[in-house]
């Protein structure tokens, strides 16, 4: 059977259309550099999910404008999802974080084999056409005051768009990028975790323009944001092009010549990859890795508060003897922590995975959880020092750690089990983004609300959650250690490998496409691109830095 016939066998609802895979094959002379900002362009907009608690307060007051109609106190949360009298609680909008992240999770694993099967560019597609949509059904539910619309809208349609659009561009930049897998990864998915510093600002400025007497501004800014990204994840997905089979970077070692064990030549199927121990014990590792750091995240602005108390405002007085003005204070500094943090988060995506190119995963990991453990069992002794600098660093790099988990996951994978399926094996692996989502803020929460029960000081609620936090990193240090290479009866037949190569471009034969062809022409086009993405994300670090000025002044 002819190459070319075994891809339309293989994508036979893909035709030759716009959308399908076969039309985005690189020609001759394609830059690969154009690739990794057509990712940030759709990363750095559903990255906006972790940044949507700014609409809250706003919401909360969607009726009453200054301050909140309550409800009744026995209405039913049902009712509340129908309710156009009373203002809804921010409990009740917060549900829609869960909604992101389940969501997300449960696309991703559910829909990753179909982006292996119909490409980059339609899964881009669907993903502008969800978030972006999403936020529209969003703006229509809050003009018409209908919660269930918002939950519908940016929770599920949206969270639909996080999953598909998070996992689009993994598998396309590893084959781009065999020779960097981590650092291509890193690039792409730091601009998940930059989103939020991007659309804060600009859902608070847009807010501000549009609110009046009458309406606190929320469902214009939505409209506005739904349109912009959108048209912005279109342009991503359009963007996206996938190498020819048989390409590879000019002077690159296959891994089959490199002597690293770790780094597979052979494939792994999607169906058999599940079945390994090497993917449960990649799926423990990363759970364990964001248990730790996403329970950080949640608790990060009155753990410092609560830890410090008035020393950070020069008081010697602790949390609970501060008055009421002293408090928002501590606030202002807190909330520039958690900016701060955030920075060192985004950070840590692009630096860790690109470190982890020199080192492998499996040590990169390995420095995660070591260091990890010691950086959070030191926490209460750094909070007991009284040293804000020391604090700050010291989950500075835990959070750096938590981010560069997310990013280095992907080339892992690749490594283990070949990058022929990468991008759908990666979807069923972040179902474990969705487990420690649960159980990073219930042991968090849960320890603190039961410690401040028995009447611990708040300076010292903490203390103990830190080392059952360090307890699982050490758990994770254990699984990681016992990753070895995947069995090669886990391999993919000659069959199957036919049957999932990569198509070939229309106009030309794979052979035609030298070492030499991503790296040629098009660098003007390239600088355009990254500073399409460059310009706002510099433009949310400047707006995050500045107000993480306050922690030091």
């Amino acid at each position: 059977m002819a190459s070319t016939d075994v891809v339309d066998e293989q994508f036979p609802q893909q035709g030759h259309g716009f959308l399908s895979r076969e039309r985005i094959v690189a020609k001759p002379g394609f830059n690969r550099w154009l690739v990794p900002p057509a990712a940030l362009a759709i990363h750095l907009c559903i990255g906006m999910a972790y940044g949507f608690s700014v609409f809250w307060l706003p919401l909360s007051k969607a009726i009453g404008i200054t301050e909140p109609v309550a409800c009744p106190a026995d209405m039913g949360t049902l009712a509340q999802l129908f309710t156009t009298t009373c203002d809804w609680q921010v409990k009740m909008l917060g549900w829609m974080y869960t909604l992101f992240f389940v969501l997300l999770g449960c696309s991703a694993a559910l829909w990753g084999g179909w982006l292996e099967r119909v490409g980059p560019r339609k899964a881009g597609v669907v993903a502008a056409v969800c978030w972006g949509g999403g936020l529209l059904i969003s703006a229509l539910g809050v003009y018409l005051h209908q919660l269930w619309l918002m939950w519908l809208g940016s929770g599920v349609i949206g969270g639909i768009g996080l999953g598909l659009g998070y996992i689009s561009p993994v598998s396309t930049l590893i084959k781009w990028f065999p020779d960097r897998r981590g650092m291509a990864t890193g690039m792409a998915i730091m601009g998940f975790g930059g989103g939020a510093m991007i659309g804060s600002p600009l859902a608070d400025m847009l807010m501000r323009h549009f609110a009046t007497d009458a309406s606190v501004g929320v469902w214009q800014s939505f409209l506005v944001m739904g349109l912009l990204y959108f048209a912005s994840m279109m342009c991503g997905a359009l963007g996206y092009r996938v190498p020819p089979a048989g390409w590879a970077p000019a002077g690159w070692t296959p891994p089959a010549n490199n002597g690293n064990a770790m780094i597979t030549s052979a494939q792994v199927h999607l169906d058999q990859a599940w079945r390994t121990p090497q993917f449960w014990l990649i799926w423990a590792v990363l759970c364990l890795n964001v248990t730790a750091g996403i329970g950080v995240i949640g608790m990060a602005s009155p753990m410092l508060q609560e830890v410090f108390g008035g020393r950070l405002i020069g008081v010697d007085a602790g949390f609970k003897s501060l008055d009421e003005a002293q408090l928002k204070e501590l606030a202002t500094i807190a909330a520039a922590f958690t900016g701060l943090i955030s920075l060192f988060n985004i950070a840590g995506r692009f630096f860790w995975a690109s470190l982890s190119d020199k080192l492998g995963r499996k040590t990169t990991y390995a420095v995660f959880f070591l260091l990890g453990m010691a950086l959070y069992a030191s926490a209460p002794h750094l909070g007991a020092t009284g040293s804000v600098a020391l604090f700050v660093l010291g989950f500075g790099i835990i959070l750096s750690m938590y981010g560069g988990g997310f990013a280095t996951a992907p080339a892992y994978l690749a490594d283990m089990f070949g990058t022929r399926m990468v991008g759908a094996i990666h979807g069923r692996l972040l179902t474990a983004w969705a487990a420690a989502g649960i159980f990073g803020p219930l042991i968090v929460n849960y320890l603190r609300d039961w410690q401040l029960a028995r009447g611990l000081p708040p300076a010292r609620v903490y203390d103990q959650t830190m080392y059952i936090l360090a307890g699982l990193l050490l758990l994770g240090f254990v699984f990681n250690l016992l990753i070895k290479p995947v069995d090669a009866k886990y391999h993919m037949s000659e069959q199957q490998l036919r049957e999932t190569e990569p198509p070939k471009p229309a106009a030309a034969a794979a052979g035609a496409h030298s070492a030499h062809a991503a790296a040629g022409g098009q660098g003007a086009l390239a600088i355009v691109c990254w500073l399409a993405v460059g310009i706002p994300l510099a433009w949310g670090v400047w707006i995050t830095l500045r107000k993480a000025f306050v922690l030091f002044n």
